[in-house]
């Protein structure tokens, strides 16, 4: 017998959200059920840049998790990934697309 599609969605939330541990962020998805990672290019195609936005809590937590575990340490994409915070709703990472790393890295983390 099929899962009413309301009670599925509501178990859902509450199934991540028990299983999530305490973080001092939250990254809600928007109406369409997507994180809000986006990929930006500028300068005729040199700069890089990977946003998160609607960022709800402590920005500069999430910019330090990233910073310390998107990518293993020493590695050259460590060295080349710059964390930016922008009014403490939004995380900016230069240096590369990294929009399908950040994603995966978000929802291992229970969002």
């Amino acid at each position: 017998m099929p899962v009413p599609r309301a009670f599925a969605t509501s178990l859902r939330a509450y199934t991540t959200a028990a299983a999530r541990p305490q973080l001092a962020y939250s990254v809600p998805r928007n109406t369409r059920g997507s994180m809000p990672v986006f990929t930006d290019i500028r300068n005729a195609g040199t700069r890089h840049l990977t946003l998160i936005r609607n960022i709800e809590g402590n920005a500069n937590a999430l910019a330090q998790d990233l910073a310390s575990s998107l990518h293993p340490p020493g590695s050259p994409e460590a060295q080349r990934m710059r964390v930016q915070v922008l009014h403490s709703r939004h995380v900016v990472l230069s240096g590369g697309l990294w929009k399908n790393q950040v994603v995966r890295w978000l929802v291992d983390r229970g969002f």
